[in-house]
């Protein structure tokens, strides 16, 4: 900071003359101003006998301020020199560069009725507590305030980051030479042995002492030219920039894989290509496709266009036969270019069915744009395979067997699916109401119409059940950790985003017992591929979910009550949209022929779901203790997994051949460890079962 001349009246000052300041230091003046050895003014404060005791030292007014004589006589002034040794004050002084990224503080708070009403009526002059009974009603005191303190990014500053403009440059300085030189004598893994990496001031120091051995973040081979840059940082020394990791004997290779072959660090590949001429001699050309697309998935191959090369006469042996055999040509004539196109887009199609594209692999040939014609979408064409004439007389058949609750809710989802107006549906009935029945009907009627239906369900076994069903995970990609991630792995373009951009309705059974999650997720995937306007759910597509709450809920390590219901579809913002229709009727008594069984059941029933919806042992709070009938129990046994399978199965069961008889039992058991125990224990007595 920058005082004026002389900084406070001081006639001890050698800048005073006749009591007042004159500007300038006589330099020449010796008798009248102290000087040093240099020549230059010796600035003093005045001694006015007061002190302050500091460490032992007296200090007075002489000690106060430091001078930079340099300063002095260059600026002919008296120039304080002080040290900013606070943040606040480097803030102020320099403060867009030192002030942060822009902040934003709010809080949530809440006024409950008591506030309102005395804002509107004046303040209180007494505040009493509600007494009924042995219950005092304390009034409500908020003690924590829901309390953000976010970033702040504005409108321009967010489309700067979107369009990925630089915000910054920032390089590793090298301050000396010596450090320089010694460094282009190691490989990038070796560079930690000699030097240690100084994060805060973003440069490398030399080593004074330890040891350390240099390691590289693991690449897979699968990425491609990041795996072969890595191969090269172990080898290459005192590169200059990118082009001398890829310089081979003075000639700048196209590649780092190029490069990476030219100095001998990638195989052959030989027993690859070895492998697909060995299984030409007795596989199909569509089997040894098959089979180089598990190569390439696997990232096994060093090159995978050199193994195209060796190979590609095999890969597209039977193109020409299937094109005149697709077209109804017999004497069709296709180029070799043409036949090895042909070739790149089935081995394309079957890299999309396994979510991933020739694009992955920057050295492989892709296919001409003029083949998209040919170019069939496997998933699509699995979806459409359905018999139609088939599926119309099941339907005809089944829809005189609805009952009145199963008609309405078929007459809403068609009207909704042949109407193109979209709505999203959850079919809320108990097991036994024919949900599974009402899934089957529904897909038989629109794929006898040739469009497609999506069957999925939040478990394999409940899949099964489901004509043409697949886990919703699979289906639509869905993240193991959904909570982690705001959409599904679904590749813009891909065969999966077409497939569900085709299809007419999707079933979702079972779906209470998955993470509200998964459907958000689902739901930003789909308003993507639809492209439809915000607020659409699921793009405009027609969804229906099945299930009941009062069955498995999603599973939450640790998870406490409440963080079990809020995982729930009905915590989720999607809730809102859905259209609740109730099946009530229990069809497994109305199939029933046997009085007595039919009685067994309704009995069996009712229990079960006055047990779901806590209506036993009424009135409750909640916790309360449950008598299971004895019908139920076990009573008496001396070996608990012998007497449930002997219960279930019977004593027979070892030499049974029918699967209805096994597809018809089930055990449940609460863990997986209790399920290990009871299948190794009727395994070890199944016969024609030896273990390994």
């Amino acid at each position: 900071m920058i005082h004026g001349p002389c900084g406070s009246v001081n006639s001890g000052s050698p800048c005073m003359q006749d009591g007042k300041c004159s500007k300038f230091f006589p330099r020449k003046n010796v008798e009248k101003t102290t000087v040093d050895a240099q020549g230059y003014p010796v600035y003093r404060r005045r001694d006015n006998g007061a002190f302050i005791e500091k460490k032992g030292m007296e200090c007075d007014n002489r000690f106060v301020v430091p001078y930079n004589k340099k300063l002095l006589l260059a600026y002919n002034a008296h120039i304080n020199v002080e040290w900013c040794n606070q943040s606040r004050s480097i803030k102020y002084l320099f403060k867009y560069i030192n002030k942060g990224q822009d902040r934003i503080t709010g809080t949530v708070t809440q006024r409950n009725s008591s506030q309102a009403q005395t804002e509107c009526n004046g303040p209180q002059t007494e505040l009493r507590d509600t007494v009924v009974g042995d219950v005092t009603e304390e009034p409500a005191v908020d003690e924590i305030k829901n309390y953000f303190d976010a970033r702040y990014i504005s409108t321009c500053e967010s489309a700067w980051r979107i369009l990925a403009f630089p915000t910054h440059y920032r390089s590793t300085p090298v301050e000396k030479l010596t450090f320089h030189l010694e460094a282009r004598e190691l490989t990038y893994a070796e560079l930690p042995t000699k030097f240690v990496y100084d994060a805060k001031i973003k440069a490398w120091n030399p080593r004074k002492k330890g040891f350390a051995i240099g390691r590289l973040a693991p690449v897979s081979p699968s990425s491609g030219e990041l795996y072969f840059l890595r191969v090269l940082l172990n080898k290459v020394r005192g590169p200059k920039c990118y082009a001398d990791i890829k310089t081979v004997d003075g000639i700048v290779q196209p590649s780092y894989e190029d490069a990476c072959y030219a100095r001998g660090l990638l195989d052959d590949d030989k027993e690859y290509i070895e492998g697909l001429k060995e299984i030409s001699f007795w596989a199909s050309s569509g089997y040894v496709r098959n089979f180089f697309v598990k190569m390439l998935l696997s990232g096994s191959l060093s090159s995978p266009r050199l193994v195209w090369e060796a190979t590609k006469d095999l890969l597209s042996e039977d193109v020409l036969y299937n094109e005149r055999k697709r077209r109804n040509y017999p004497g069709l004539i296709l180029s070799e270019e043409e036949i090895l196109n042909c070739t790149l887009v089935l081995i394309e199609n079957i890299l999309r069915t396994k979510n991933s594209s020739l694009n992955n692999w920057d050295t492989m040939p892709k296919p001409a744009e003029s083949s998209q014609s040919f170019m069939e979408n496997l998933l699509i064409q699995e979806e459409l395979n359905y018999p139609k004439a088939e599926l119309r007389s099941q339907h005809d058949e089944w829809i005189v067997k609805l009952t009145d609750e199963q008609r309405s809710i078929y007459d809403q989802i068609i009207g909704a699916v042949l109407n193109r107006q979209g709505g999203v549906f959850f079919v809320y009935g108990f097991g036994g109401t024919g949900k599974t029945f009402l899934w089957n009907i529904l897909s038989a009627a629109i794929r006898s119409r040739g469009e497609i239906v999506l069957n999925v369900a939040s478990s394999g076994i409940a899949s099964l059940l489901l004509p043409g069903g697949r886990t919703a995970h699979s289906r639509f990609g869905i993240p193991i950790n959904p909570d982690e991630f705001s959409t599904c792995k679904i590749q813009p373009g891909s065969n999966q985003a077409e497939l569900i951009a085709r299809a007419s309705l999707i079933i979702w059974d079972e779906a209470p017992m998955m993470s509200k999650h998964c459907f958000e997720a689902l739901d930003k995937t789909m308003a993507d591929i639809m492209k439809s306007p915000e607020g659409t759910p699921f793009g405009g597509k027609v969804v229906v979910f099945g299930g009941d709450f009062r069955q498995i809920l999603p599973v939450i390590p640790r998870g406490s009550r409440p963080d079990i219901v809020l995982a729930t579809l009905n915590s989720s913002y999607l809730w809102k949209h859905c259209k609740v229709l109730e099946l009530t009727k229990n069809m497994r008594l109305m199939a029933e022929t046997d009085l007595q069984q039919a009685e067994e059941i309704k009995t069996f029933s009712k229990w079960i779901l006055d047990l779901g919806n806590g209506k036993i042992n009424e009135p409750n709070t909640g916790e309360t203790m449950i008598e299971i009938p004895k019908d139920l129990l076990i009573k008496e046994c001396k070996e608990p997994i012998a007497a449930i399978v002997t219960e279930v199965y019977g004593n027979t069961f070892e030499d049974s051949k029918d699967p209805v008889f096994f597809q018809e039992r089930a055990i449940l058991c609460p863990t997986n460890a209790d399920v290990e125990v009871i299948n190794d224990y009727m395994l070890d007595r199944l016969k024609g079962i030896f273990p390994c």
